[in-house]
């Protein structure tokens, strides 16, 4: 393992630890504080006001330990133009939430829209720019690739945009998504490490500014990521994966973000299908967990040993 490796963790781990402690306060008193839905869980009232757009704190860790490799390691460049664009996206979003106080931040058209622009820049540049292929490694296929084609960039921006959801979805209890895209982007930087691809600095990065996001996540939380840190993280999973030609495999170890916005597809249609029963208590499906007497920490400790596990299965699908 290099220096670079090791540096990038640790000076992003030190960046989001300190920053944690000045920007939550900050946040405080901005009043940029978290809005409870009434319909939600009862348990998380308590939770109203709780700085959001944490983030900011995730992305600047990010960012500022990444910049000084961008000339040595210029693979990671789309990944991060991927990371901040959703990340600008979900600062929207929370920006209208909590400052503009229209609880539904962007209209959903709007929202999909920034989103396909983002992913189609990123994945024509992919074709066009960096010569990574049109090819992606099948699971469990000893190493045979699947040839895309003209397919490869509408099938790119769909994984994208997919995640990027997932990971958003996920977020909804104390530490769950940085808990598990912390783990999924341990499973990268090994993968990155392995192949010497060279994507393991800024997977590191992410790691590192997760580990120290997490001090201050975890339950009972001083601040949440908001939009702009799970959109951003959705963006590294999808960008970084397809980078290394293993979109396929986000399948298995971001099942999490799978079950999360299955469930509440299920649930939507279920409902308008049934003249308005529901098969879950509540979606997504974590919520539904809850609802069924599940502490926050019980949950976010069973989603996070399914995704190492399915990690671990990962790394022999190879």
């Amino acid at each position: 393992m290099s220096k670079e490796v090791v540096l990038s963790i640790v000076i992003s781990f030190i960046i989001s630890v300190i920053l944690c402690p000045i920007v939550i306060p900050f946040l405080q008193r901005l009043k940029f504080g978290q809005y409870v839905r009434k319909e939600g869980p009862k348990r998380h009232i308590k939770k109203t006001g709780t700085p959001t757009m944490g983030g900011l704190i995730i992305l600047t860790s990010i960012s500022a330990t990444c910049v000084p490799f961008l000339n040595t390691c210029k693979g990671i460049v789309p990944v991060l133009f991927v990371i901040l664009g959703f990340g600008l996206i979900g600062f929207l979003d929370d920006y209208i939430k909590v400052v503009m106080k229209r609880n539904l931040g962007l209209k959903s058209y709007q929202k999909m829209f920034l989103q396909i622009v983002v992913a189609a820049v990123f994945s024509y540049y992919l074709v066009h720019y960096t010569d990574i292929g049109t090819g992606v490694y099948i699971p469990f296929g000893n190493g045979a690739v699947l040839e895309l084609g003209d397919a490869f960039i509408p099938f790119t921006m769909l994984v994208i945009i997919g995640t990027v959801n997932g990971a958003n979805f996920t977020d909804g209890l104390d530490g769950l998504a940085a808990g598990v895209t912390v783990i999924i982007a341990v499973f990268f930087t090994v993968m990155a490490i392995a192949s010497g691809s060279g994507m393991e600095l800024i997977s590191c990065a992410v790691v590192g500014s997760l580990l120290g996001f997490l001090l201050f996540n975890v339950y009972p939380a001083k601040v949440f990521m908001g939009d702009t840190g799970s959109l951003a993280l959705g963006g590294y999973v999808a960008s970084l994966a397809i980078m290394m030609k293993m979109p396929l495999f986000i399948l298995i170890v971001g099942f999490i973000y799978f079950v999360e916005v299955l469930s509440v597809i299920i649930q939507v249609v279920y409902f308008k299908l049934s003249g308005g029963k529901r098969i879950f208590k509540m979606a997504p499906i974590h919520h539904h967990f809850e609802l069924c007497g599940w502490s926050e920490t019980r949950i976010v400790a069973m989603f996070s040993i399914v995704t190492a596990i399915l990690c671990l299965i990962a790394l022999y699908a190879i």
